[in-house]
C-alpha cells in the first residue's frame, strides 16, 4: 500500500484515433494499477473522450478496480456491436494476421460512397449504437458529482473552434459530438450548435488540465504518430498521413505554447505581462506513446473492432505503460520527461 504522502497526483491527456483507442484502454489499465499515482484530472477526445468518461465513472462509483473492469465491459461492448458491421477483415488478411480493413469489399465501397452521399444520405436515421453503449457503461452524474474533474472537446461545424466541455457539462451527447466523425454520422447538435469529433481542434484539450487541475503533472497519451520516415505514395498512405498530421495539429499548437510559457517564466518575463488575476505556472510534461507500435497499422485499422485486435492494442498498451513506470515513474512529481524543445525542433 502506497504511503499517503507518497501518493502522485497527476492528470491524464488521451488523444483519439478510433478502435485505436484500445492502446489507451491497455495504458491507463496498467496506470491503474499503480498505487502511487493518483488522477486528478483527465482530458480527452473522441476514442479518448470514452476512455476518459467511462474511467471517471468507474472511479467516481468503486475506486480504480471499477475504473478497469468497466473499461474491459465498454471496449467488449464496442467488439460486441462491432461484429454486425459490414467492415471485417478479409480471409486472405485474417491468415496473414493483417489487422487492416483496406481490403474489404464493405470498407471500398465506403470509401467510395462517402466522396458522393454523406450521413444525412445514408443514415436518415442517425442511428449510433455508441450512444447506448455510453448510456449503459456511464454514469453521468457520478461523473458531475466527483472530484475528478474530466474535459472533451468537439469541434464546432459552424465556427471551426474547439468547445471544450467541462467537468459538469458532461452528458452522453456531448461525448458522442466529441467523436462525431463527419463522414460516418450527422454532426451532433448541442443547444442549436452543431459539432464534429474534437480530433480536429484539440486531440486532446490540454489547457483546462493546465488551467483548472492542481495536479503539476499532465501525462499525455498519444496515439497518431508524429514522425515518419519514408514518404506515403500510395493513395492509402497519403489518406492515412493526411488524417495523422490532421489529428496532431492542435496538440503541437498547445505543446508550442506551453513552451513559451515556460520559456517566459524561466526567464522571468512573464510576471510582467501577467494581467489581473490571471496566472500561469510550470508543468511537468510526460508521454508514453503508441508511435513505435501503432506505425503499422494503416488508417483503417482504426475501423476494427475484432475483440482480438483490441485486445493486441490493449496489450501494446500495457506494455507501454509498464515501459514509461520503470523508466519515468520516479520522475513523476519532480521533473519533465517529454522535452518539448526536442519534440518541436523542425
Amino acid at each position: 500500500m502506497a504511503r499517503q504522502d507518497a501518493i502522485k497526483p497527476i492528470s491524464l491527456a488521451l488523444q483519439g484515433g478510433g478502435a485505436h483507442g484500445a492502446f489507451t484502454w491497455g495504458v491507463v489499465d496498467r496506470l491503474l494499477e499503480e498505487e502511487s499515482l493518483s488522477i486528478s484530472g483527465i482530458s480527452g477526445t473522441s476514442a479518448g473522450a470514452m476512455n476518459a468518461v467511462v474511467m471517471a465513472s468507474g472511479l467516481a462509483k468503486g475506486g480504480p478496480t471499477q475504473a478497469r473492469a468497466a473499461l474491459t465491459e465498454f471496449w467488449r461492448d464496442v467488439s460486441r456491436d462491432g461484429r454486425l458491421s459490414p467492415l471485417q477483415r478479409t480471409a486472405f488478411d485474417r491468415v496473414l494476421g493483417n489487422w487492416s480493413l483496406a481490403k474489404s469489399p464493405a470498407y471500398i465501397a465506403f470509401e467510395v460512397a462517402s466522396r458522393f452521399l454523406s450521413p444525412y444520405d445514408f443514415n436518415p436515421l442517425n442511428l449510433n449504437p455508441l450512444r447506448d453503449i455510453l448510456h449503459a457503461h456511464v454514469d453521468f452524474e457520478a461523473i458531475r458529482a466527483s472530484n475528478v474533474k474530466v474535459f472533451i472537446s468537439a469541434t464546432n461545424v459552424h465556427t471551426g473552434r474547439a468547445r471544450v466541455f467541462g467537468h459538469t457539462e458532461m452528458t452522453a451527447e456531448a461525448v458522442m459530438a466529441s467523436a462525431c466523425l463527419p463522414l460516418l454520422f450527422q454532426a451532433v447538435e448541442i443547444d442549436g450548435v452543431p459539432y464534429w469529433d474534437g480530433g480536429y481542434m484539440g486531440n486532446p484539450p490540454l489547457f483546462p488540465l493546465y488551467e483548472h487541475v492542481e495536479a503539476d503533472d499532465i501525462l499525455l497519451v498519444q496515439i497518431n504518430p508524429i514522425l515518419r520516415e519514408e514518404t506515403p505514395r500510395t493513395s492509402a498512405e497519403i489518406q492515412n498521413r493526411i488524417n495523422e498530421i490532421t489529428f496532431n495539429a492542435s496538440l503541437l499548437a498547445q505543446l508550442r505554447a506551453i513552451d513559451q510559457v515556460t520559456q517566459l517564466i524561466e526567464q522571468g518575463l512573464l510576471t510582467r505581462w501577467t494581467l489581473g488575476s490571471s496566472g500561469f505556472r510550470r508543468v511537468r510534461l510526460h508521454r508514453i506513446g503508441g508511435a513505435d507500435q501503432l506505425v503499422g497499422f494503416d488508417l483503417s485499422s482504426k475501423m476494427n473492432a475484432e475483440w482480438a485486435f483490441l485486445q493486441h492494442l490493449r496489450d501494446l498498451g500495457r506494455q507501454a505503460a509498464e515501459d514509461f513506470i520503470a523508466e519515468h515513474g520516479d520522475d513523476v512529481g519532480r521533473r519533465s520527461t517529454l522535452d518539448l524543445r526536442l519534440e518541436l525542433a523542425d
